[in-house]
């Protein structure tokens, strides 16, 4: 079942969608899952809606930190739905099943029982994707269940996705390098990925001989090493002369130069990256803010690495002048990219925030007062500039914003623990002891007694209480 396009999606599946990315961008995450699952009721096939309320679950799971005896209790809560769900699978009511589960993994994204339940009801329904989907985000918090793994690599195997397939048995094999059985599907997914890669399939259909599709040993190789999670540096030294290699048949291809820089930085050829990304910027011929980027994200790393080098050396002194040099690259960097680049809203954000950090705050307030118009931006942007007010001593307009951005989060984060402790801050400054206690750092101290000096604080205010 490939994913529906997006005009083949009911209009109001669409609108539900839509009001859903509003709440998840809001962190209102059981409105957001609601309307997923009712975009879902219309349309099953909506992959975009099922990816994202299996995200939204997955972060109430962790934002609640879900554990073994979540499971456990869910398990028990969710015993009649899951039989339930059991039985419309047996009479041939799939969908029915499917939209039990999703019921179901909405209080318990990770839940063992229940993710096997919408596995078996989506492979009924002939929709192997959201299964595969479904253990993909599993696998990420249970990453040493074989059991998922194997069953995630033969949905890629039957649904003809042989390099992903073969990646999972891989990964058994690595957990298990005795498992005979594994080790055989592996082997097989390889030799029918290489088959795939290779052309082999259309070859025999077309009659050819196999002469006609072997590929170069030394490509196959190279390949392989790619896989590697970790490289030695023989491996390493080798991809990079594969990669030069392709730049020089493909000099046009942005994405090999890209590839270059990557594998220069895993081999502390800081240097060499900067040179691979500046070309990059030549062949392109425009500005690209994504080159731009990896530009200064290289030449950060590399201000890193020289800083551990200069800790391990025991050279504080080095250390705290690299550190000052870093600082003043990144705040120059950044401001350029902003002249550059001046609607990139994230990029304001980040300005907006070295500003305040230099005690330029006038400066800082103009750009979150711009990044503020993105909304994944949003509530930090009101944040920092209530913090910009407060510091003016304005604390009237500092109140206004912290307490928006509060609004826009409604469960106790630790962003919303930074805005509440500003609050209260704002409310001390104002001599007001007590309210800033009973408003604001009360409400910190009861989700997390540790954060920052707030326990000290409680502690005052019931001394005195006046």
């Amino acid at each position: 079942m490939a994913e529906l396009i997006e005009n083949n999606i009911p209009k109001r599946a669409r609108e539900l969608f839509e009001k859903g990315m509003i709440a998840t961008e809001r962190n209102n995450l059981p409105y957001a899952m609601d309307m997923f699952t009712a975009a879902l009721v219309i349309e099953p096939r909506f992959l975009k809606a099922r990816k994202f309320l299996r995200t939204a679950g997955v972060r109430q799971f962790k934002d609640t930190k879900g554990n073994s005896l979540t499971h456990a209790i869910s398990t028990i809560i969710g015993l009649p739905r899951l039989i339930q769900g059991h039985l419309a699978l047996k009479s041939g009511k799939p969908l029915l099943a499917l939209q039990l589960a999703e019921e179901l993994l909405r209080n318990d994204a990770m839940n063992l029982f229940f993710i096997r339940l919408l596995c078996q009801a989506a492979e009924a329904a002939d929709m192997p994707e959201v299964a595969i989907q479904t253990l993909n985000v599993a696998r990420e918090f249970h990453n040493t269940r074989t059991d998922l793994i194997i069953q995630l690599g033969n949905l890629y195997t039957a649904t003809n996705q042989m390099e992903a397939a073969r990646e999972c048995f891989e990964a058994v094999v690595d957990l298990h390098p005795h498992d005979a059985q594994a080790m055989k599907a592996y082997k097989d997914a390889m030799a029918r990925d290489s088959m795939i890669k290779g052309g082999w399939t259309e070859a025999a259909k077309k009659g050819g001989s196999y002469r006609s599709v072997i590929k170069d040993i030394k490509e196959a190789s190279t390949l392989e090493q790619e896989s590697k999670a970790v490289r030695d540096e023989l491996s390493l030294e080798s991809l990079i002369l594969s990669a030069i290699d392709k730049i020089k048949r493909e000099p046009e291809n942005i994405n090999h130069r890209r590839n270059l820089a990557n594998l220069y930085v895993e081999a502390n050829r800081f240097d060499d990256a900067i040179r691979a990304i500046q070309e990059s910027r030549r062949v392109a011929g425009i500005d690209d803010a994504q080159l731009d980027q990896a530009l200064t994200e290289v030449r950060i790393t590399q201000f890193d690495s020289e800083i551990a080098e200069l800790r391990n050396n025991g050279d504080m002194a080095g250390v705290a002048s690299k550190q000052a040099e870093k600082q003043a690259f990144l705040f120059k960097d950044t401001k350029l990219r902003v002249e550059r680049y001046p609607n990139d809203l994230s990029l304001r954000l980040d300005y907006g925030m070295l500003l305040y950090e230099a005690n330029q705050i006038t400066e800082a307030t103009q750009q979150f007062q711009i990044a503020q118009r993105y909304p994944r931006n949003r509530i930090r942007a009101l944040y920092y500039m209530g913090r910009c007010f407060r510091s003016k001593q304005q604390f009237d307009m500092a109140r206004e914003q912290l307490e928006k951005a509060a609004a826009e989060l409604p469960a106790m984060n630790d962003l919303k623990k930074d805005i509440f402790y500003e609050l209260g801050g704002i409310l001390e400054s104002m001599g007001k002891i007590k309210e800033a206690a009973d408003l604001y750092f009360k409400e910190i101290y009861q989700v997390d007694i540790g954060y920052k000096d707030v326990a000290a604080k409680i502690e005052a205010a019931y001394k005195n209480p006046a």
